[in-house]
């Protein structure tokens, strides 16, 4: 049975996924999203749900929905919403967003968010863990197949919030834009002052 926690002193209530432990990856994203204006967003690969139950805190007047390949993970999003009383403002579908043609309209969503698998399939190791595997390489969602994704699922002017790594920031950026998107924004993520970005946030 899952087991719920505060994410802080009186903040929202939230259990974690087996295959896959929370990781401040998603908490960053979630500061860097600029959520003011929008009004229906979408998270790319949602697993239980933390993006947006995190930007539903910070937003009274946003709808969040969110796609997610694993049927264990899509459940366990949809009880994090039912905890902390935003399922009328929740939608998780359980799906493959490479079908999100079948899923949505074109031009849906005025904000889509993604913490995507950062390792291309071939490129090291990969965990036996069907989960953990799907969530940290490319197997079931390829860079090219999120972009593609995200440009059929924006409305003109929406924007592309994902995070990712800094050595394929270059290749992120020529995918973005090939699908017109633009990007836009960028910050460096460090473990401490002076050393190399870990991770990149990105904008488009």
């Amino acid at each position: 049975m899952p087991v719920f926690e505060e994410l802080w002193n009186n903040g929202p209530l939230f259990a974690q996924a087996e295959h896959f432990r929370l990781s401040t990856d998603s908490i960053l994203l979630a500061d860097f999203v600029r959520i003011s204006g929008h009004r229906k967003m979408i998270d790319l690969g949602c697993s239980s749900g933390i993006l947006p139950l995190l930007l539903l805190t910070k937003s009274s007047t946003v709808s969040a929905n969110g796609i997610e390949i694993l049927p264990e993970a899509a459940a366990l999003a949809r009880e994090n919403m039912l905890h902390n009383h935003l399922e009328e403002r929740a939608n998780i579908i359980c799906g493959d967003l490479r079908e999100c043609r079948s899923l949505f309209s074109a031009g849906q969503f005025d904000l889509v968010t993604a913490n995507p698998p950062y390792y291309p399939a071939g490129s090291g190791y990969i965990s036996e863990k069907e989960g953990r595997a799907t969530a940290r390489t490319e197997l079931s969602c390829t860079l090219e197949e999120l972009c593609t994704a995200a440009a059929y699922l924006l409305k003109t002017g929406g924007d592309f919030c994902l995070v990712h790594k800094p050595e394929r920031l270059s290749e992120v950026f020529c995918c973005m834009s090939q699908h017109g998107i633009e990007p836009k924004r960028l910050r460096e993520v460090t473990v401490n002052a002076g050393k190399a970005p870990s991770l990149v946030l990105i904008e488009g």
